[in-house]
């Protein structure tokens, strides 16, 4: 798939399998200080039974990648299933193709419902290459689904299912997450069925090299694969985060969970319903950090904002009188402290937008406007 290489990075054996890894999303707003980390005295029994409804199994079945078709010697004794099951390899049991074709795989993932006619929130990593995709909700009812969409930047997908007054659940504001409070998930981890973990928010703001957006919420939550695409819900009941991935040496939960953001998935989402493909912003300059030497002569307590590089000819940027050298210090009044800020703030606006930056120019600060264009795979 075409985000595995990314995310061996970060677990070499969790996202090595063909399309199982872990979950998470979602949140309205901060939970009062003096019951940030503590769960409610009788559990989470009331928000589980009004959201579980909603949380579903995605199984897909693929053709094996011709890279994973090789021929393996094992010496002797060696449990070749489980290895072959750990790093999603073919292995007796997999069904196969017509006589002439590769290997089938199949694969396990999570979602959830977000609207009564049953529209599915999930990973792209989960349906990428899917022939087949089939939902099984928790009441063990089983639809055909059909991906609407896939975005591989976000590794986000939206998925169908032709059902009428289905049980869904809603996004919250994951801008308003607080570290230390605490979080619901839930998914299908190893296959075993719906499971539900609970944990605090350890981190806000992650950056695992996944991607260029990356923005993480990292959680002690237990996700494992086969969670990958289910939701991570906020004391309310809504969806603050989707959960996406996990740092492990073994491939299972050591407590260091990562979820989309509601607040980036919504709008991804949106996109993905009205079109099946994500426009974002394209600003047209190749960026890079603030230097301590560079941030010293300009008389900032430490290093922030972004040095504009070079300006792509005929951009958005070059149109706006953008020039190399400019530092970027906000957009549209939210604070730049590097150049994957930027990146995420341009890139969450759709080509066309009107955006104001705050730019330093030779020591003097000044607000430019630029309308962006579509970004098209192109940088920031």
């Amino acid at each position: 798939m075409s985000n595995k290489a990314k995310r061996n990075a970060v677990s070499a054996v969790a996202l090595a399998a063909l399309l199982g890894a872990t979950a998470g999303i979602g949140l309205d707003h901060a939970v009062p200080a003096a019951n940030a980390a503590t769960a409610p005295s009788g559990g989470y029994v009331d928000l589980v039974a009004r959201v579980a409804p909603a949380v579903v199994t995605i199984e897909v079945e693929k053709a094996a990648p011709q890279a994973q078709l090789q021929t393996f010697q094992f010496p002797d004794g060696f449990p070749m299933e489980e290895f072959a099951r750990r790093f999603g390899l073919p292995m007796p049991g997999y069904p196969q193709g017509p006589q002439g074709e590769a290997p089938r795989l199949k694969g396990v993932g999570t979602g959830f419902i977000v609207s009564q006619d049953g529209k599915i929130v999930t990973n792209a990593h989960v349906v990428d290459g899917a022939d087949s995709v089939t939902v099984t909700l928790a009441d063990g009812r089983s639809f055909d689904g059909k991906v609407l969409g896939a975005d591989t930047a976000s590794d986000i997908a939206l998925v169908e299912i032709d059902g009428q007054n289905l049980p869904h659940v809603d996004f919250g504001s994951s801008d308003a997450l607080k570290v230390g409070q605490p979080v619901v998930a839930m998914g299908n981890p190893f296959g075993l069925g719906q499971t539900v973990t609970s944990g605090i928010v350890s981190a806000l703001g992650r950056d695992i090299n996944s991607g260029p957006f990356d923005n993480f919420i990292q959680t002690d939550a237990a996700i494992n694969k086969g969670n990958s695409g289910g939701p991570l819900f906020n004391e309310e009941g809504d969806v603050v985060g989707i959960n996406t991935a996990i740092l492990s040496p073994t491939g299972g939960s050591v407590g260091i969970g990562f979820a989309v953001p509601s607040d980036m998935a919504k709008s991804v989402v949106a996109d993905l319903e009205k079109g099946g493909q994500v426009d974002r912003g394209f600003l047209g300059v190749q960026i890079g950090g603030v230097s301590e030497e560079v941030a010293a002569a300009l008389g900032f307590d430490s290093p922030h904002g972004t040095m504009i590089v070079d300006v792509t000819a005929d951009s958005p940027a070059a149109k706006a009188g953008l020039r190399k050298g400019d530092i970027v210090l906000a957009v549209d009044g939210q604070e730049v402290t590097g150049p994957r800020d930027l990146t995420r703030f341009i890139a969450t606006d759709a080509p066309g937008t009107d955006v104001s930056l705050n730019v330093l120019r030779a020591g003097k600060s000044m607000d430019v406007s630029v309308t962006l264009g579509n970004r098209a795979d192109r940088p920031a």
